[in-house]
């Protein structure tokens, strides 16, 4: 399971930092996106991954604290999910009117520099 989390992290990661880096507004757009999916499963990675086990201890369970879910990181990646869809919307919108003033969606918006 760590494995699989550490995978997709990496490839999540590597491919936002790469379409950041590309010279479209819709391709940055896109690599925040995949970061902050990447930061989500980071966060979520950091309370323990135990598959089964319950969010709230009981009585009986409380001797035994390693084998129950931290529901922290929980509310922290719900928390960032929001954030991360209003981020996404505010960017799409930046990058709309941004295409639509430059006549080009390129990022540095200097048509004397694009391909013809």
């Amino acid at each position: 399971m760590s494995l699989l989390f550490a995978l997709a992290l990496g490839v999540l990661t590597s491919t936002g930092v790469w379409l950041l880096l590309r010279p479209r507004t819709f391709d940055v757009l896109l690599g925040v996106t995949l970061l902050a999916y990447a930061v989500n499963v980071y966060i979520f990675a950091m309370g323990r991954l135990t598959p089964g086990a319950p969010p709230i201890i009981s009585k009986d369970t409380a001797a035994t604290l390693l084998t129950h879910a931290d529901p922290l990181p929980q509310a922290l990646v719900l928390t960032a999910i929001v954030i991360s869809f209003a981020m996404t919307a505010l960017l799409a919108v930046i990058a709309i009117r941004s295409a639509h003033a430059n006549k080009s969606e390129h990022v540095d918006a200097d048509d004397s520099e694009l391909p013809r």
